[in-house]
């Protein structure tokens, strides 16, 4: 079992670390606003990345993070992966907050602003704090990958 949720895991991180890799990625070529046909296609796109992607790839990381913990008691007295835990509490709302709903909700404006139920001035506002947010919660994705690897000595529980 325990094989199986490390496995779990890595998959999970890997599909969460690509889903935000490939929307930076859509976020540099994103055209304009003023270009919306293509500005859609590609808000679409990324609104499809973390609902297909970015959204079950986290899951998967936080259901087999929080498994694991739960039966395997080594982990329960590991500092290392009680930091995890707390920063997975931060990507896990970092996610849902700051990506998953701004994503989606910019996909279907833009979809609608291109069918002319919208105005496409009110396209584009979140642009930025999307592109940090997706920095942030990449660096702390990598800071956890890092925690797992290496399993620094940070915090000794006592064991109950």
């Amino acid at each position: 079992m325990r094989r199986l949720l490390k496995f779990l895991h890595t998959m999970g991180s890997i599909g969460l670390m690509g889903a935000m890799a490939a929307m930076l990625v859509l976020f540099s070529v994103a055209p304009p606003p003023s270009s919306l046909a293509g500005y859609a296609l590609i808000r679409g796109a990324m609104g499809a990345v973390a609902t297909w992607i970015f959204l079950p790839s986290l899951a998967l990381v936080l259901v087999a993070g929080l498994l694991a913990m739960a039966l395997h008691p080594v982990y329960r007295v590991a500092g290392w992966a009680w930091l995890k835990l707390a920063t997975g509490v931060l990507m896990f709302e970092g996610g849902f907050v700051y990506i998953q709903g701004p994503m989606q909700r910019e996909a279907a404006m833009s979809a609608a602003a291109l069918a002319g139920k919208l105005d496409p001035a009110a396209l584009a506002v979140t642009l930025g704090p999307e592109r940090n947010t997706l920095w942030v919660l990449l660096a702390v994705a990598t800071a956890n990958v890092a925690l797992g690897i290496w399993r620094p000595r940070v915090l000794r529980l006592p064991a109950t």
